[in-house]
């Protein structure tokens, strides 16, 4: 039973403390369990998150510098499991007093008035928590606070009595943890009002000769486009932020599969009509890293991980579609479906101006066939080692995609509807001359949907080499030989001739 009066609260041996050392003597009581302190932030195990620790256990208010789709705000969100479960307030008090250390006027006047008998509420660590978006339109009052004429009305109080102050978000998050997200949007003269807060930690509001040390710990965010282009921190403020942590991108594919894993939004029923294979998922991770290569994208304003985690969402919803379509209570993402991913990468970029003159659908488009291309030569030999060259007869021979290639030669064609029946696609794939003995040889083991994914990935994969010509039109995909393409758009074959 905790305590609900002053005087129970003194009686209990209860002890204040900060919010900050409140923060410290919980984390390193976690790491000495051996917990982690950001469980679901992945790849910053040995980055970000100690670098995170070192500024928790020195006590400081923290600035997380990085693009966007980075996690900053999700682990200033998960520091509140760093606070204590509850703590003591004076019951009533719009800023949170500490029943021994009172700092607002209504707080020291109802003790004053009532002793050991004033009414204590616990509050929980969910309700210790604010967060603002900079915006440039956030006046100091929001953040700080200003005077109530209605409440001066009201309580018939002059514009000089404290009692008339409305508190800002800021001073309502007294023994708590405060953040602004996209610190830079902040107006210059917004961000001079935080001077005495970060440094004094009080506060002054329309010139009332009132200090209240609020105990807040501080966690800003900001993106490195704005902190360069649309805005700026003002240098006093940043000086006031003792530790600048920089976050970045999932360095490794396997690590940003996880993340995509983790935070997909996949329904179970949906989980039950579309299997998704590792093969697919890789394929669309492919598109972020080549999307954070690529001269069309720019790089300073990022590429998030939500583009993966859309994307992937998209692909399942793409075969979940298909199956519905043709009534089929199973069924797997094809390559084919990929094409449905698309909105999810037009709309997560953003171009330079050489990307704006190729268009964010072509752009989007080429993104994925650097990822089928990336990705193929994990699995299959490189394509351009076989090329045809004078006097490598040999390698022509020995080219294990000189079947599949014939084939096509010969003037046969392959059409692949988006809406294609599962079964019609396995008859389609079977009708090209040496694929499934190419798949079957390559990869031995694999189940017979897997083998089917691999041959159609191989027709992708070769595309991608200019070996094959791969069409995107509205309804379907369709594969035809090179040289034939190239006649029916009155090109010219290219040269493959070294």
């Amino acid at each position: 039973m905790r305590p609900d009066t002053l005087g129970a609260l003194r009686s209990s041996g209860y002890e204040s403390r900060s919010v900050k050392e409140e923060v410290r003597e919980n984390l390193i009581r976690r790491l000495g369990k051996g917990g982690g302190s950001f469980p679901g932030i992945l790849g910053y195990e040995e980055t970000v998150i100690p670098d995170t620790e070192r500024a928790l256990l020195s006590r400081h208010n923290i600035l997380f510098l990085g693009l966007r789709g980075q996690a900053k705000t999700r682990m200033a969100r998960q520091m509140v499991d760093l606070l204590d479960e509850y703590i003591p307030i004076v019951e009533g008090s719009e800023v949170n007093d500490d029943p021994f250390h009172p700092i607002s006027a209504y707080a020291k006047e109802r003790i004053a008035r009532e002793g050991d008998g004033t009414p204590i509420r616990w509050l929980h660590r969910s309700e210790r928590y604010g967060e603002k978006l900079a915006t440039p339109d956030v006046s100091v009052a929001d953040l700080i606070g200003d005077i109530d004429p209605v409440k001066a009305a009201n309580l018939r109080l002059s514009f000089a009595d404290e009692r008339v102050l409305h508190y800002g978000i800021i001073p309502r998050s007294n023994r708590g943890i405060f953040v602004i997200n996209e610190l830079p949007d902040l107006q210059a003269r917004i961000q001079v009002a935080l001077f005495n807060i970060l440094q004094e930690g009080d506060v002054q509001i329309r010139g009332f000769r009132l200090r209240m040390p609020l105990d807040v710990l501080f966690v800003f965010t900001a993106n490195p486009e704005d902190y360069t282009n649309r805005g700026t921190i003002v240098t006093p403020l940043k000086d006031r932020i003792e530790s600048q942590i920089l976050t970045h991108y999932p360095k490794s594919v396997e690590t940003a599969l996880a993340i995509t894993e983790q935070e997909a939004h996949i329904l179970p029923e949906q989980r039950k009509r579309v299997r998704t294979e590792p093969l697919i998922r890789r394929i669309i991770e492919q598109v972020s890293f080549e999307a954070r290569g690529s001269e069309y994208v720019d790089q300073k304003s990022g590429v998030s991980a939500r583009l993966t985690i859309s994307a992937y969402e998209n692909a399942v919803s793409a075969a979940e579609r298909r199956a519905l379509i043709n009534r089929e209570k199973r069924t797997q993402i094809w390559i084919g479906d990929l094409a449905g991913i698309i909105p999810s990468v037009t709309g997560k970029i953003e171009l330079v101006y050489e990307g704006e003159q190729e268009g964010p659908l072509q752009v989007s488009l080429n993104l994925l066939d650097k990822a089928l291309r990336s990705v193929f030569s994990l699995y299959f030999p490189s394509p351009d080692s076989f090329k045809k060259r004078k006097g490598r007869e040999t390698a022509s021979a020995e080219n294990p995609y000189r079947a599949i290639i014939g084939w096509f030669d010969a003037g046969n064609r392959l059409d692949m509807p988006f809406r294609m029946r599962d079964g019609e696609r396995v008859t389609e794939l079977h009708r090209v001359d040496g694929l499934h003995a190419l798949v079957r040889k390559t990869f031995p083991d694999a189940t017979e949907n897997e083998t089917l994914l691999w041959m159609e990935f191989v027709l992708h994969g070769l595309s991608t080499h200019s070996l094959i010509s791969k069409k995107l039109l509205d309804d379907r995909l369709s594969f035809n030989d090179l040289m034939g393409s190239m006649l029916n758009l009155g090109g010219e074959a290219p040269d493959e001739e070294e």
